[in-house]
């Protein structure tokens, strides 16, 4: 949290388009209330039109109130000089954001589609990596260990009856036989790795989608292509979300999936989002940018891929990769069928953030815009709330049950936090 918005309070921080809006700043220490006896100007600025309005202010309590309307989506920034004498002697910068109303009416949540538990390969159990995703700001999570459901509903299980606002739901990262694609199932009713135990049906179930794969694979393509059709089918049939899983990473000396192979699920997309970031450490990140680049190709010959950044990470307490990457989804709440929702119509951003480097986000435009706000204003408040929360589970997870007294009493704070900056 900036020095700001410690010694002030003002909301709203986002207001919608085409109606008028009241907005106050409440000084919250001494040294923040604006001198009585000077004389403040306000002045509106706007970052794309480059327009400047200077506002007629109500003062009240060392703060104030101004009301005004905004015309178009963009940044906007409320300068408070104060004068004295003529002479400057203070200058504050409040920034918000004006969204056109469909935008206006949804929340950015923050997740991970795909995390590691030591029920795989991973370090810590199921319960520690879902407190440890809330710790760093998550709105919501799934563990998808390799081959494996059933760690997801045991990171559920171990905090049923309490109150919390991290949504934990269940996944599994899917690995159809002899299929080198990986495939996460986020949120499924049902394990589809189980459905491959029944290896005839299984086999059967390729054959038939054989014909549908395109001319141009090879033999073993077009199975694989088959392969993935009825995998994705099986995510949908439990009212998953169907991830394609990092198209370039590196297996021994190749990419996991054949350019003709990509070429043909992506013509198809029989998923619902690309895994477009996530799980490279900072000396293999090739991997993610030519992701980043074959999508941003696609985009300009028509094809809209909905994206997902994701961490794929190992290990919550390893330095890396936990945390450089996720998905902020713009849905009303962070209810299952509202991401869902959500995910398949592109409103969702992936997000690199490496420590110390600058973040990169990658969606639409007009949604990268915002996140980039978002990170800078809204978040940083967001997530001081999550440190404490996550804490507190993992307290729970391991055996101190006043603990759950401690969280009940925490819960909705995000919402709460969210009510002010957007106005209610």
């Amino acid at each position: 949290m900036n020095a700001r918005d410690a010694a002030f309070l003002f909301s709203p921080r986002v207001i919608p388009t085409g109606r008028s809006v009241g907005v106050r700043i409440r000084p919250l220490f001494e040294h923040a209330v604006l001198p009585a006896e000077a004389t403040v100007e306000v002045t509106l600025c706007e970052r794309d039109t480059r327009r400047q309005q200077v506002l007629e202010a109500q003062r009240a309590d060392g703060g104030l109130t101004v009301s005004f309307s905004a015309d178009r989506e963009q940044e906007l920034v409320l300068v408070v000089t104060a004068t004295r004498a003529g002479q400057p002697v203070r200058r504050d910068e409040f920034p918000l954001y004006a969204l056109a109303p469909d935008l206006y009416r949804l929340r950015p949540w923050k997740g991970d589609f795909h995390i590691h538990s030591n029920r795989s390969d991973g370090r810590e159990s199921p319960p520690y990596v879902a407190a440890a995703c809330r710790h760093i700001g998550m709105d919501f999570m799934a563990l998808t260990d390799h081959r494996a459901y059933q760690p997801s509903l045991d990171a559920r299980a171990a905090f049923t009856g309490l109150t919390l606002d991290l949504r934990i739901y269940p996944g599994e990262e899917v690995h159809p036989p002899d299929n080198p694609v990986h495939i996460v199932n986020f949120g499924g009713s049902f394990s589809v790795n189980a459905l491959f135990a029944g290896r005839a049906a299984y086999e059967q179930a390729v054959d038939q989608r054989l014909a549908q794969a395109p001319a141009a694979l090879t033999a073993e393509e077009k199975r694989h292509f088959a392969s993935c059709l009825w995998t994705f089918e099986q995510i949908r049939r439990g009212a998953g979300v169907g991830i394609l899983c990092h198209p370039y990473w590196i297996v021994g000396d190749a990419h996991n999936i054949s350019e003709a192979l990509q070429d043909a699920l992506y013509a198809a997309q029989p998923f619902d989002a690309l895994e477009l970031i996530g799980g490279f450490y900072r000396y293999q990140m090739e991997s993610n940018a030519l992701a980043v680049a074959r999508w941003q190709q696609g985009r300009a010959a028509g094809r809209e891929l909905p994206v997902v950044g994701v961490s794929d990470a190992h290990g919550c307490e390893r330095g890396e990769l936990f945390g450089w990457y996720y998905s902020i989804v713009f849905a009303p709440t962070t209810e299952f069928a509202d991401l869902r929702q959500a995910i398949r119509a592109g409103q969702c951003v992936a997000v690199e953030a490496v420590e110390g480097e600058f973040p990169r986000l990658f969606g639409s435009f007009r949604l990268v815009k915002f996140a980039y706000f978002l990170l800078r204003e809204i978040f940083p408040m967001h997530d001081e709330l999550c440190v404490e929360e996550g804490r507190l589970m993992r307290c729970f997870a391991g055996g101190d049950t006043a603990a759950a007294a401690a969280l009940a009493a925490l819960h909705g704070r995000v919402g709460s936090l969210y009510g002010r900056c957007w106005g209610g």
